[in-house]
């Protein structure tokens, strides 16, 4: 039950501005991970699924973050 508390403690509220990836499909193409700052310009590929860059890069950010404390 801690545990859960702990990540639900973590979490933001589901509103504009919370958002943690952006997509841009015109006039050019661009997905963009606001936390990480990883970003690609294959639209397709991330709407098909291909999100393990962005999982990795996100997991790079956290490790280092931790290593920081």
């Amino acid at each position: 039950m801690e545990q859960r508390d702990d990540i639900e403690a973590g979490k933001m509220k589901i509103e504009w501005g919370s958002q943690i990836r952006n997509y841009v499909m015109h006039p050019y193409k661009l997905v963009k991970d606001v936390r990480s700052g990883h970003e690609t310009g294959n639209v397709d590929a991330v709407m098909d699924g291909a999100l393990d860059p962005f999982l990795k890069a996100y997991l790079m950010m956290a490790g280092q973050k931790e290593e920081e404390i």
